[in-house]
């Protein structure tokens, strides 16, 4: 970018950096958040596609998860990566509706845009989804359906509308059931902490049916030797973030060595020295040792005649749920461990002796549960882990928040139809902006009925038209008619849904703002010959 000084050009801005200004960067950027829109948008509803990723090393993801294949897409415009990161934010705040927000963004730019080739500048448009957004969330609270704690079968309900759809649709119910299960189970004055109490562990062999609600911990390891004891009670746990291994001196030596007599002595002065590392260990009253590196043998044979079940290489996410729920703190330096360090558990036991898995149950200050994933396939672990994620989350919001809203499109025609009505009484261009916003907010049940494979003007002409006498009518994906939902038993948090339309529209007025963008051009280094590379000069002479 230059200017004219005296008739020279003046050059502001580094001329390798790519300047785009005015309506050309608005375009651009609104159709890199349409385009992010599109990849999504086919897998949206219960009657959604699932997508295939691929990544470098060959390994496959099938879902329709919207935040999954967003995280998984090598996405590089700036602009996309803002909707991405939509994807994100919902995903983080109400654990469910990253498909929504994001289709609902590219409609609500793509509408922005129309209103722009009207000759509306974006600050009213602006203004008029800023009014919009506000009134939309005053309706979905108005429209909201209060929901107890103990009601178990609505909390069902909304496990079964989030699994709806997934590949583990055939086990919904038995699905639906665990998740309400787990939630229940680690339930604290009315909070539930998902991330932290709930374990995800997946197990290949069997059926989705065989999945099941494990209380405490469940580890893929087993007793180091058939001799150590393989269950016990109140157990005092240890663990250790080092190698039990013989230590080596950080130094070349040297050991001269006149008789056999002489070696014999030094390598039982070294097993002595051992003992007495691993004796720290026993003396701080641990009966179970978890080792997140190797195991010497001879510590094995210590920890065996003192009685302690040990078991080495250990994940290190594992170590950290273990180091969670038993209150137990990652050793790094044996030389230090002390019985503060140690955590407590009810029962560590390994059931069956032939079988690498050994369960730990009953802690203190946690309320850790393990939901151990079946199938028969990898595909098949992964995919379901992906809708217990979802379903976890969702449940876990309304049992917080006890609100639901009808699903099947209901909310969105609500809200759709009230900001229509909002908008008459607005003087100004700001109603054609919320005009536009409402129409927005109708992409989502389109997309439900474009993916039914329905015909999209018929299915939203009637959702409109019976929403005044159905008031929780919302679209049956089985027949295409307008359904009371709630009957239906096809329900939503009502923080997914706020969510959606807070993110959706905070992304889209941060769109609309950018007229100019400076964008610095990728280059290549510079190709060096190996000779001249600078780690192949004998810099010793220089010095």
């Amino acid at each position: 970018m230059a200017g004219q000084y005296g008739g020279q050009p003046v050059i502001i801005i580094d001329p390798s950096k790519e300047h785009t200004t005015g309506k050309d960067a608005l375009s651009i950027n609104i159709a890199s958040a349409q385009a992010v829109a599109k990849i999504v948008r086919s897998t949206l509803g219960p009657k959604g596609m699932d997508k295939m990723l691929v990544n470098i090393m060959g390994d496959i993801t099938l879902t329709n998860d919207g935040a999954t294949i967003l995280e998984e897409m090598d996405i590089e415009h700036p602009t996309a990566k803002m909707v991405v990161e939509v994807a994100k934010t919902q995903e983080k705040m109400a654990g469910d509706g990253t498909t929504s927000a994001v289709v609902m963004a590219g409609a609500l730019l793509e509408r922005a845009q129309e209103l722009m080739s009207q000759g509306i500048h974006p600050t009213t448009i602006v203004k008029g989804y800023s009014m919009a957004t506000e009134k939309a969330l005053q309706v979905l609270k108005e429209y909201a359906i209060e929901v107890r704690r103990d009601d178990r079968e609505m909390l069902e309900k909304i496990a079964l509308t989030s699994i709806t759809g997934k590949a583990s649709e055939m086990a919904s119910s038995h699905l639906a059931k665990i998740c309400v299960d787990a939630i229940y189970a680690i339930e604290n004055e009315g909070q539930v902490n998902v991330d932290d109490d709930i374990v995800l562990a997946k197990e290949v062999g069997g059926t989705i049916d065989d999945t099941e609600l494990i209380n405490g911990i469940s580890i893929r390891k087993e007793a180091l030797h058939l001799e150590m004891p393989h269950r016990i009670e109140n157990a005092k746990i240890a663990l250790i973030d080092t190698e039990l291994t013989f230590s080596k001196t950080t130094t070349k030596s040297k050991l001269h060595v006149d008789k056999a007599e002489q070696l014999f002595e030094f390598k039982e002065q070294e097993k002595a020295n051992f003992r007495k590392v691993i004796q720290k260990i026993i003396d701080t009253g641990a009966n179970a040792v978890f080792c997140s590196k190797n195991m010497d043998d001879y510590a094995l044979h210590f920890f065996k005649e003192a009685g302690v079940y040990a078991t080495r290489r250990v994940k290190d996410e594992d170590m950290e749920i273990l180091s969670h729920s038993t209150g137990a703190a990652l050793v790094r330096s044996v030389h230090e461990i002390t019985a503060d360090d140690l955590g407590f558990a009810e029962l560590v036991e390994q059931e069956d002796l032939h079988e690498e898995k050994t369960y730990i149950k009953g802690f203190r200050d946690s309320r850790t549960m393990t939901i151990l994933i079946k199938g028969g396939s990898e595909h098949v672990t992964d995919n379901v882990e992906r809708v217990f994620d979802d379903a976890l989350h969702v449940v876990k919001s309304v049992f917080e928040d006890g609100t639901i809203v009808p699903g099947g499109g209901a909310s969105e025609i609500e809200v759709a139809q009230k900001l229509r009505a909002y908008a008459s009484t607005i003087g100004g261009r700001e109603q054609m902006a919320i005009n536009e916003f409402a129409s927005a907010v109708e992409e989502v049940p389109r997309a439900i009925a474009e993916n039914c494979g329905f015909d999209v003007i018929d299915t939203l002409l009637q959702l409109r038209a019976k929403h005044g006498t159905v008031k929780y009518g919302g679209l049956n994906i089985f027949t295409a008619e307008v359904d009371n939902m709630l009957d239906m038993g096809i329900v939503d948090p009502l923080r997914v849904k706020t969510q959606a339309i807070k993110s959706a529209s905070e992304v889209a007025v941060m769109i609309l703002r950018v007229d100019d963008m400076l964008r610095a051009r990728e280059q290549d280094m510079m190709d060096v010959k190996p000779e001249h590379n600078i780690h192949n000069y004998d810099m010793g002479g220089m010095m």
